[in-house]
């Protein structure tokens, strides 16, 4: 794998695991009907992002030993705590916290790609 798809995949499994936490109130009834209740599951939620992150990882070490910037890592590691505690507001704040803790995880990948391309003005501005 290259830098450039790590960092798209761990963008893609991110907006996947919003989607599953977004949706599965409104298709969990349908999943259990069907016997894919499992979908709906604390765990799998929690591997979901725990691979998330460990991708994220991953993709952004190697960017940092190439551009030396340390705040990607710092926006994803904070991207996945408040996504971690997305309970912490209860049942009406869990949509808007699922979207600014994935928001922030997707916002330093691209900002890892971007560095990694040399487009240091656009990345730049985000650290500012």
């Amino acid at each position: 794998m290259t830098k450039q798809s790590i960092d798209k995949t761990g963008m893609w499994v991110t907006t996947l695991c919003a989607l599953h936490c977004l949706l599965l109130p409104v298709i969990l009834p349908l999943l259990s009907m069907i016997g894919l209740s499992f979908i709906g599951e604390e765990i799998l939620e929690r591997v979901i992002l725990g691979t998330s992150i460990i991708l994220g990882m991953v993709a952004l070490f190697i960017g940092m030993r190439q551009h030396m910037k340390a705040y990607p890592i710092a926006l994803l590691l904070a991207g996945g705590v408040i996504y971690w505690h997305k309970d912490s507001l209860g049942e009406m704040g869990e949509p808007i916290i699922i979207l600014l803790g994935a928001s922030m995880i997707i916002a330093a990948h691209w900002v890892n790609l971007r560095l990694i391309r040399g487009n240091t003005a656009i990345a730049d501005a985000v650290s500012e």
